[in-house]
């Protein structure tokens, strides 16, 4: 696999945490690695007025215990970090990697909270109560973790891991700045949606007018007039009743069904999670000021892939995406990258038959001009089959195809698997590695290998090993383009820092960025930048910019073709 390229700038680290009686913060600026100057106090109410003025004056790397709970604060201040450095996010990394012969040494002190909190923290001007206190905001606490995590990192094989931390740092700063930010949503015209696609707004605890009739319509097909087309057990009885003996209501079972009740009770399934999922109760909750404030959860899936914590900001539906609208004066660049983890499959196994195929904006096309299958659709089931571990039908069929034709990217994938099935670890092309096996899992391996194990139980551990090396394989894909990722929005915001103010503000999007050009949203390998008008071809330069100097950045002197689909216009449905 290619070694990442590293950069050789280390600016000065700044360590901030909770002094110990609680009251205000100790605050130090540290030399390369380990001398400290003496730390300073700083009142709470002082807090953002200090970090202002060494941001501006020295730009360090800001070390602290969690920037979800740290840098929301400072950004309703009006301050904003260039550089920081989240102890909590590089401790799960740092402790699970596989490329250190010593890894850190687990501690409830910086187990990611955030991931178990069903509720997002909205923090006052610095208010920390002492359970977070005692959870690692201490002074003493962030210095030793810091120290750890550069000896830790110091003993790395290459510096990888540090581009991976980094990043993920990286990441955290601009998952605050987004919520801070706000995406511009357009009240009105979402409602208009839905009036027009579900009727008025019904009265609390009603079902929409049209939901309505489509369940009256359902109740007369399968003779039932009190049936409730909302409970799965009830409706399944009745379609039984009428003779509909499906396993199951999910969609795909019902559209192979040849029956008068089929199209209403599907089209009343797709109302039913519109009107659940981004209904009213959804936009008088999550949409204020012209503004969704999701709440991100950088690295939120084993994977390093983002998640959300309320607000279904990675769920957005298509119908909804008009309801995206940028502010007067203001518009989008939205950019996403076409089949973004085949064509890094392809870059970090050094497929060059693979890469020669991703050349264009459709790598599935490229695999058939290869020759490895005839049509697109079996391209994409082959290569979906490969990422996933399919081992029956289309996928299976075609996968010794794809081995002939890139050995190299099937090879790695296979590996990967491999790996899994026997309880070992793999890693992304930076160091973030899967979890470990649980200890149920090697209980079922260990029994089938017991002297008194019979059939069931060799077959029920080759199930569950199966299963692993099917995560597995996915994972060192789906976690190295969770990197690419990462490293293209870093590169974004960096550039976007450069360009001028706006003449004409977009006050809804906060004191930092109501007259500056920023990242509003982020899903997996999209992004939107909310700028000015009048900057909209220099944002465009700059978001496929990033995305060269990412793909270098993560590849070196491997060539892979990583296009987008770019867009300006004034709402994200276009």
């Amino acid at each position: 696999m290619t070694q990442p390229a590293t950069t050789a700038s280390s600016p000065p680290h700044a360590v901030v945490g909770r002094a110990a009686d609680g009251h205000g913060w100790l605050l130090a600026v540290l030399d390369d690695a380990t001398a400290e100057t003496e730390s300073e106090h700083v009142a709470d109410e002082d807090l953002p007025y200090r970090i202002r003025e060494l941001e501006e004056r020295l730009s360090p790397r800001w070390t602290v215990r969690t920037l979800r709970t740290f840098y929301p604060p400072l950004l309703a201040a009006g301050v904003r970090l260039r550089r920081a450095h989240d102890l909590v996010l590089c401790h799960a990394i740092l402790r699970d990697t596989a490329s250190l012969a010593r890894p850190l040494p687990t501690s409830g002190l910086w187990l990611r909270a955030d991931i178990v909190e069903s509720e997002p923290v909205q923090p006052g001007l610095f208010e920390v109560s002492t359970a977070i206190a005692l959870r690692g905001d201490a002074y003493d606490e962030v210095l030793a973790q810091w120290l750890a995590q550069r000896a830790a990192l110091a003993r790395a094989p290459d510096a990888r891991l540090e581009l991976l931390c980094a990043a993920e740092s990286t990441g955290a700063l601009i998952a605050e700045e987004m919520t801070a930010a706000g995406l511009p949503w357009s009240t009105a015209i979402h409602e208009g949606i839905l009036e027009e696609t579900l009727g008025p707004r019904p009265l609390r605890g009603a079902r929409p007018a049209r939901m309505a009739a489509l369940a009256a319509q359902i109740a007369r097909h399968l003779n039932d007039p009190d049936l409730n087309p909302d409970s799965p057990p009830r409706l399944l009885r009745a379609l039984h009743r009428v003779g509909v003996f499906v396993a199951s209501t999910s969609k795909w079972e019902l559209s192979e069904v040849d029956h008068p009740v089929v199209e209403p009770l599907l089209e009343y399934k797709k109302l039913a999670r519109l009107f659940a999922a981004n209904g009213w109760a959804w936009l008088d909750e999550w949409v204020h000021g012209d503004r969704f404030r999701p709440i991100y959860l950088t690295g939120g899936v084993v994977t390093g892939r983002w998640a959300s914590s309320g607000g279904g900001a990675l769920q957005i539906p298509r119908q909804l995406r008009a309801a995206v609208h940028a502010d007067p004066g203001w518009t989008f660049v939205d950019a996403d990258v076409a089949q973004l983890e085949p064509r890094v499959l392809a870059a970090m196994s050094q497929d060059r038959a693979m890469a020669a195929a991703a050349q264009g904006a459709d790598l599935y096309e490229g695999i058939v001009r290869s020759g490895a299958v005839a049509t697109r659709q079996e391209a994409k089931y082959a290569v979906l089959g490969a990422m996933y571990g399919a081992t029956t039908g289309e996928s299976g069929r075609l996968a010794p195809r794809l081995r002939a034709v890139f050995p190299r990217a099937m090879s790695a994938v296979d590996a990967a698997a491999r790996t899994g099935e026997e309880g070992g670890v793999v890693s992304t092309l930076l160091g973030r590695s899967s979890p470990r096996p649980s200890d149920a899992w090697r209980s079922v391996q260990s029994e089938a290998g017991g002297p008194g194990a019979g059939g069931a139980d060799g077959s029920r551990a080759r199930s569950r090993a199966r299963d692993r090396g099917r995560f597995t394989r996915n994972f060192v894909v789906q976690g190295t383009a969770a990197e690419w990722a990462l490293l293209w929005m870093a590169e974004i915001r960096h550039r976007l820092m450069a360009l001028p103010e706006a003449p004409a503000p977009a006050p809804a999007s906060g004191p930092v960025f109501a007259t500056r050009a920023h990242l509003a949203f982020f899903l997996h390998d999209e992004v939107i930048v909310h700028c000015p008008a009048e900057q909209a071809e220099d944002v465009a330069a700059i978001v496929r910019g990033a995305a060269r100097a990412a793909t270098a950045r993560l590849f070196p002197g491997f060539e892979i073709d990583v296009p987008l689909d770019l867009h300006i216009s004034d709402d994200a449905g276009k």
